[in-house]
């Protein structure tokens, strides 16, 4: 028999901490105490209890965020969401206000951006660029090859839950907070003596939204319960149901076409109710309920032909025959299924007491490790709250937005924010979270056909940099932003990803049409450049940039850097994925034969990697976008130990560039540092993320939410921070997989569970004083694991690893030699620690202790 002191489901990775005693020890032990064994059994199941309960409490603080007042703005508010529904919580007294989204409510309706008459413009753009009449160029590509018709449709509001509670004013213990752990939210405090409680959820397995109120003394319960909405066209009460009818906005020449209707229902248990068109009103009530619905008349991005009152009251009364307990129960089940495939531990220190603001703003001190793991898990539980499949792709602000016109429209932005906000899915365990991005790629590369056709005379499918629910595919916001043609081969990267990390070869026959189609575009369109004969897109952009500054600044450009990796990413991928499926042959040897005339990376006279194709970089220039150096990641193609030059010269690049920046661009430079396997320098990108918003300063930061700042919000830098912990912490790019890459001197011990390696591998790791203490992986495909580790290791089942790893997954791609300009030598030199190099031979299904 054995006694448990605590219960591991609650605790791991922590369950190595406490004690396990046998049946035999504790007899052992009330001898020696000399005591009677019933009363050490007394005393024992006393500390069970006791050490359960701080168990249990020590998990759930990990993972929640408290607040000692209510929200004062949108960026204080608490985003709770199922993926379809969303609802922003400000918890009021007085005045409670529940924000409510609803994923396919966006303007306009129906509609593409093609450009008919573009054509002619593009070829003469394009011989502009090859004389190297840069500002021509730019200025002809201003006036003939920007947005057709519309830049786009914005997400909207869908309108507002208000619950008004009289004489709510004078309070004390005051408590909002946001567990997580279970994805709930809730609030607490005392009014006239009386403890009052509210909880929220957006349930997953039923599609409404929960709220409960309840107090400590019966019949304390008595409030208005009220909808509103800016684009409100209609209201009415029947069966005692608010319903609320909406149509959105016009935009941009674009009528308003989704309708939608938001419906709420309220139970009550002792006192009474009454409902009319200002809402419902509750007196004297023991306890109340209210279940919310909202629908529209989306089917897909180019058919509105559903009637969303039935939706809604279907979704409603579906939801109504069972309890909050209840469903609450099925939320947190289906929500935990996801949640707690990753664990993470970096530490614990009195901090955790504080307010989360506070602890914001205090982070830099470097004594609150645990806020670190508390942001990388808030990143996960957006990630699950913001993107299910059958959801529409997470936006730029999620699925959460305050306003008729977000910033940016709250549109996809593919020039790498959309990417970015997908970074995590696979290595922390949310590869189910993707197939709201994967649906928008099928769907973009069917509208996006006749955007390759008509303005660029090619096969295949193509769009610009951003793209909307409707899924456009012209120039969004004029030439200098927005003539970027190369976004299909950035989002094709997350096919390919999707199965390195799944092995799903199902998945890859249903999507290799679209890389292929993708492929064909850029046989049909890569231009031979006049120096060197090399193939490039031409006309591009780097995006968001320019290499002519001053009043006429120049953006448009022909075989940018990023254009280039792109490319060879793509064809590369899509020759695999044709190998991989033993079809297409001769598509997939054209496509090396293109990839092989693309330009080779170029480091220029100041040991940078080049931006452009010509050598126009300044060591002063600080730009948000580092888009030259996906190659490092996440396109995988620069590596320390087979481009030691490359490596040394996106160094130089990002040091030029510097740290300050906007969210998302720290974000983005957390995981370039990551993979420059600097933790330190990671790490301090990091401390700059989780700092307070100064207003009026465009250096980004972290709102008293947690949501990350642009300024203002976009969810982007959230989800870039998750990945980047990840990739501190999880390397698996490089045709090994790399535990603690780069660990920051700040984390001297952790530990982590549950991140996944490409080819299928799942590990768990220990680590004290930045060794590792325990490793151990779990092979779902099977096949060879080869692992790079910063320390020996001793064991049978380990053999030092040599030649190319016989794992498919972990094929790498040799690189052109990079054209070196006259530079300093010294700055070209890799660094990076020692390392040592295994290889283990697995099983499917099998675990293996390393370490």
């Amino acid at each position: 028999m054995i006694v448990k002191i605590c219960d591991t489901r609650y605790f791991r990775p922590w369950r190595s901490k406490y004690l396990l005693l046998t049946f035999s020890q504790i007899i052992a032990l009330s001898k020696l105490v000399n005591g009677r064994l019933k009363a050490i059994f007394r005393i024992s199941v006393f500390a069970v209890s006791i050490l359960n309960c701080s168990i249990i409490c020590n998990a759930q603080d990990r993972n929640i965020l408290k607040y000692d007042k209510p929200a004062a703005n949108w960026n204080e508010a608490l985003p709770i969401g199922n993926g379809h529904l969303g609802a922003m919580i400000f918890g009021g007294t007085s005045k409670e206000r529940l924000q409510l989204n609803e994923n396919t409510v966006w303007a306009g309706g129906p509609n593409n951006t093609i450009d008919s008459a573009a054509r002619p413009y593009v070829d003469q753009v394009r011989q502009l660029l090859k004389e190297k009449k840069f500002q021509e160029a730019q200025a002809l590509a201003n006036k003939s090859l920007g947005p057709k018709g519309n830049s786009g449709m914005p997400y909207q509001i869908a309108g507002n839950l208000y619950l008004d509670f009289p004489d709510h004013d004078d309070i004390t213990n005051y408590s909002r907070e946001l567990n997580i752990g279970n994805a709930t939210a809730s609030v607490k405090y005392t009014c006239n003596g009386v403890n009052y409680k509210r909880e929220y959820f957006t349930s997953f397995s039923n599609n409404v939204l929960m709220v409960r109120l309840t107090a400590d003394k019966p019949g304390m319960i008595s409030c208005k319960v009220g909808l509103q909405s800016p684009l409100e066209t209609g209201f009415e009460v029947k069966d005692n149901d608010l319903i609320l009818s909406g149509l959105t906005s016009d935009h941009e020449g674009q009528k308003g076409k989704v309708k939608f209707n938001i419906i709420s229902r309220v139970r009550i248990s002792g006192g009474s109710k009454s409902t009319d068109t200002s809402g419902v009103t509750i007196k004297g009530a023991d306890t109340t309920v209210i279940y919310l619905s909202i629908a529209t008349n989306f089917v897909n991005y180019h058919t509105l032909t559903a009637d969303p009152k039935l939706k809604a009251k279907n979704i409603l009364n579906e939801a109504y025959k069972k309890t909050f307990s209840s469903l609450l129960k099925q939320h947190i089940g289906f929500y935990r299924h996801y949640f707690d495939r990753v664990r993470l531990d970096l530490g614990t220190t009195e901090a955790t007491k504080k307010t989360t603001d506070v602890r914001i703003t205090e982070f830099a001190n470097g004594q609150d490790p645990q806020l670190a793991e508390l942001y990388f898990q808030f990143g996960r539980y957006l990630l699950i709250s913001s993107s299910q499949p059958g959801s529409q792709a997470a936006n730029l602000q999620g699925i959460w937005n305050g306003d008729l016109k977000g910033a940016w429209d709250s549109k996809y932005t593919i020039n790498i924010n959309t990417e970015m906000n997908y970074w995590p899915s696979e290595t922390t365990q949310l590869t189910e979270m993707g197939e709201p991005l994967f649906t928008l790629i099928k769907d973009v590369s069917v509208t996006g056909k006749d955007e390759a056709k008509v303005m660029y005379g090619a096969r295949g499918w193509m769009l610009h940099h951003n793209t909307d629910i409707w899924r456009i595919t012209g120039v969004v916001d004029g030439a200098f932003w927005g003539l970027w043609p190369t976004s299909n081969a950035w989002l094709c990267q997350h096919l390919w990803e999707h199965y390195l990390f799944t092995g799903d070869k199902a998945f890859l026959k249903r999507y290799y049409p679209v890389m292929k189609g993708a492929a064909q575009y850029f046989f049909d369109v890569l231009q031979k450049e006049p120096d060197h004969g090399w193939l490039v897109v031409s006309p591009s952009v780097s995006p968001e940039h320019e290499y002519i500054g001053g009043r006429n600044s120049v953006s448009v450009s022909a075989g940018t850097t990023m254009d280039n990796q792109l490319v060879f990413g793509l064809l590369t991928e899509a020759a695999r994925a044709a190998k991989e499926l033993n079809i297409d042959h001769s598509f997939a040897d054209s496509a090396i034969i293109y990839r092989d005339q693309l330009p080779p990376m170029q480091i220029g006279k100041y040991s940078q990697l080049q931006e452009w194709l010509e050598d126009l970089d300044s060591p002063t220039d600080n730009h948000r976008h580092v888009s030259h150096l996906y190659g490092l990641f996440p396109g995988n193609q620069i590596s320390p130990y087979r481009n030691p030059e490359l490596f040394a010269a996106v160094k130089n690049s990002l040091n030029y560039r510097g740290d300050a920046s906007t969210g998302w661009s720290m974000a983005w430079k957390i995981n370039l540092w990551a993979h420059l396997l600097d933790g330190n320098h990671a790490y301090k990108l990091i401390t700059d993320q989780i700092s307070p918003v100064v207003r009026g300063k465009a250096s980004g930061g972290t709102y008293p939410n947690l949501f990350d700042a642009h300024p203002p919000f976009q969810i982007d830098g959230n989800f870039g921070y998750t990945s980047g912990v990840a990739e501190m912490l999880l390397q698996s790019q490089d045709g090994f997989i790399f535990p603690l890459a780069a660990l920051p001197d700040a984390w001297k011990d952790g530990s982590v569970s549950g991140l996944m390696a490409r080819g299928g591998f799942k590990l768990d790791i220990t680590w004290k004083d930045h060794q590792i203490t325990r490793l151990i992986v779990y092979s779902k495909l099977g096949g060879n694991c080869r692992l790079r580790l910063k320390q020996q290791a001793a064991n049978h089942v380990l053999k030092v690893a040599s030649g190319a790893n016989s794992n498919p997954f972990y094929q790498v791609t040799e690189l052109k030699m990079p054209i070196v300009k006259p530079s300093d030598s010294s700055k070209l030199k890799a660094e990076y620690p020692k390392t040592w190099l295994y290889d283990i031979k697995t099983i499917a299904g099998k675990s293996y202790r390393i370490i």
